[in-house]
């Protein structure tokens, strides 16, 4: 069971002297202004008993100033009632004015301001005129004293506010600034994982390939034997290398390091032709192609191959790439049916993740990707990026 009760209130060090001063303070306006002034006696019109019960409930309202904090209204209130009849309690009243401006909201503030108004014009009528000092002239002068204090307990509770109010934006920015640090070292590190996977998952099946046929023909040549190691040796270190430049993203700055462009299609298509099926290459494509694009062709190529020697080893592949300035580029990895059923991976963990990082790469560039079963059995990976003229 929660407990509602609210909690026990505690002063500070601070919190206690400013509580003694503010007693002290409205304590001594209250002696002052007991002190009989020749010609305007304090408590002129009253009956005798009335002084000795003005100055109980006097100091009574001085010592009740400790719990302005915990009810300003409700003390407030009581203290302009207490000085429309007893006007040494005028300085407790207004201490008392000042801190519920200071903690409540400016309407109740004002509405308990315009209670002390009519009190003031009481206290004016009760209290015997002045010399050279009518009673409105007095009642105008309480007001403005009021509002005074009034005012100046608003504009303090309004920097209070304010100053609430940036410290939040404060934290709120600070907030929002560690999930965009967030969001942008998971960003790094989805773009890390892409890259690792486009290249070494490259490298990877051609290992794959060449050591499963070192595994289901143990009665092949020596000859065979030493081109397939040849193949496997080549492709180890090539992983190696390739690895190094994936790790050195995180050490370089963007843009040193080597990326793959339309130059190296041909390495590439040759490097999957050598693992015994059969893959052609077209290209049809005047001029510089866009870095960019360069790069993404390269990539959707690179997966293409991968995913045929998974899923369709020995299969026919045919890589084409066209396209113009104005027109955009097209790439597309189409193969015929595998020669035998693939076998099934020993589990699905990372099935997908390459079509899934390009069709995030092909995105970006504002392109289309597309694939999906071809006829006649086989598999067609197909996609257009914008090449401006």
């Amino acid at each position: 069971m929660v407990s509602t009760a609210t909690p026990p209130f505690r002063r500070s060090v601070r919190d206690w002297i400013v509580d003694l001063s503010m007693f002290l303070l409205a304590l001594a306006y209250a002696v002052l202004a007991d002190v009989d002034v020749p010609g305007y006696p304090a408590s002129a019109g009253f009956p005798g008993w009335w002084e000795a019960t003005e100055r109980l409930l006097v100091f009574a309202a001085c010592a009740s100033l400790w719990w302005r904090r915990r009810r300003p209204v409700q003390l407030a209130a009581a203290l302009v009632l207490l000085s429309a009849v007893s006007e040494l309690a005028a300085g407790a009243m207004l201490i008392s004015l000042f801190s519920l401006a200071l903690h409540r909201s400016p309407r109740v503030s004002l509405s308990v301001f315009g209670l002390s108004i009519a009190a003031a014009g009481v206290r004016s009528l009760l209290a015997p005129d002045v010399p050279h000092a009518p009673a409105l002239v007095a009642f105008l002068l309480s007001v403005a004293l009021q509002g005074a204090v009034i005012g100046w307990g608003l504009t303090v509770h309004h920097r209070r506010e304010l100053f609430e109010s940036l410290r939040d934006r404060a934290l709120h920015a600070e907030t929002e600034a560690q999930l965009r640090a967030e969001h942008a070292q998971h960003q790094v590190r989805e773009a890390m994982a892409r890259e690792i996977h486009d290249v070494l998952g490259h490298r990877l099946s051609l290992l794959s390939v060449h050591a499963g046929a070192l595994e289901y023909r143990p009665d092949a040549s020596p000859e065979e034997v030493a081109r397939s190691a040849k193949v496997i040796r080549e492709s180890a270190h090539q992983a190696l290398q390739d690895l190094r430049e994936v790790i050195g993203v995180l050490r370089a700055p963007v843009g040193e390091l080597p990326q793959p462009t339309m130059a190296d299609l041909q390495q590439l298509v040759e490097e999957a032709d050598e693992v015994g099926a059969r893959v052609e290459f077209a290209s049809d494509h005047p001029g510089q192609v866009p870095e960019r694009a360069a790069r993404t062709a390269y990539r959707i190529v690179q997966e293409g191959l991968t995913n045929v020697r998974k899923h369709a080893p020995g299969a026919d592949t045919r890589v084409l790439v066209r396209g113009a300035p104005g027109e955009g580029l097209t790439v597309e990895v189409r193969n015929g049916p595998p020669p035998v059923p693939p076998r099934p991976p020993a589990n699905g963990i990372g099935a997908g993740q390459g079509l899934v990082g390009l069709s995030e790469r092909v995105s970006l560039l504002s392109g289309r990707l597309e694939h999906g079963p071809a006829a006649g059995g086989g598999w067609c990976l197909s996609a257009w990026l914008p090449w401006p003229s």
